[in-house]
């Protein structure tokens, strides 16, 4: 049998594609700039906004788009050096955390749904997740696509940017709002734990492989589908997650590429 006989099969490449492509997009300049932690950091902040979700009857991805994209621009907004950025992820963090902790041990109605939360239900979206992530993913590749200038400019040159009345801090704040909607999107198909797989490992292979930008993006975003549907594909003929074969499938295209490059080096 084909995967696509089946309908949630069809639900579950179409929520893996959208995502991976804004994953892919939006991973390259994350990071570009030296935020890998403040991503990886916003999947622990959203659930806390899905659990709080969860707790009221609300869906899940609600909260997880309102908490992730609060809690990104706040990241931005408590610091832009290195140290005061560390700090500030580190603090949102902490409190999300701690209010996830709080909603979760109030919400006893299915252990299932909080494993959702954590590593993902692909196979599980239905259509009307499909129709938020599509409007989600639509949003956010037109937003970047009008930061996509000055975000470059302002990740390579700070200091020359701000120079020229970029207006850095802004465009900071605004960037990690995308990014908590990114990483919405993809805590749908990865669960909030594993969002570094899809929107960290295609972009940092990708940089490894080119330093072209638009290479790199397009690279970036054609290894991130790859994980996506290759992992579905093998969640259905396996029986195993397919949030463990889309971070296997990360972690082993970033291998390659470090590989690829450290050969090259030694030559």
């Amino acid at each position: 049998m084909s995967p696509f006989d089946f309908e949630f099969m069809r639900n579950a490449y179409a929520a893996a594609g959208m995502v991976a492509v804004t994953a892919g997009v939006a991973g390259y300049f994350l990071v570009l700039r030296g935020q890998s932690f403040a991503g990886h950091a916003l999947g622990h902040v959203g659930f806390a906004g899905a659990a709080g979700a969860l707790l009221f009857g609300l869906p899940p991805l609600a909260g997880l788009i309102v908490v992730s994209t609060g809690g990104g621009m706040m990241m931005g907004l408590l610091g832009e050096g290195v140290a005061e950025r560390d700090v500030g992820i580190g603090l949102v963090l902490a409190g999300a955390l701690a209010l996830g902790l709080l909603f979760l041990g109030f919400f006893t109605a299915s252990a299932s749904q909080a494993t959702a939360l954590l590593f993902g239900n692909v196979l599980g979206v239905d259509a009307h997740t499909l129709w938020a992530l599509l409007w989600v993913s639509l949003f956010t590749l037109v937003v970047l696509a009008f930061m996509a200038r000055p975000l470059l400019f302002a990740s390579l040159q700070p200091e020359l940017a701000e120079a020229h009345g970029v207006r850095v801090r802004l465009l900071s704040v605004m960037f990690l709002g995308v990014i908590g909607l990114v990483v919405a999107g993809a805590a749908q198909v990865v669960g909030v734990l594993l969002v570094f797989s899809l929107l960290v490992a295609p972009a940092a292979a990708a940089q490894r492989a080119t330093p072209r930008v638009l290479t790199a993006i397009a690279l970036s975003v054609a290894l991130a589908l790859a994980e996506g549907l290759g992992g579905v594909t093998l969640a259905f003929y396996t029986d195993w997650p397919a949030s463990f074969w889309i971070t296997a499938l990360g972690v082993a295209f970033y291998g390659a590429a470090f590989m690829a490059k450290w050969r090259a080096a030694r030559d």
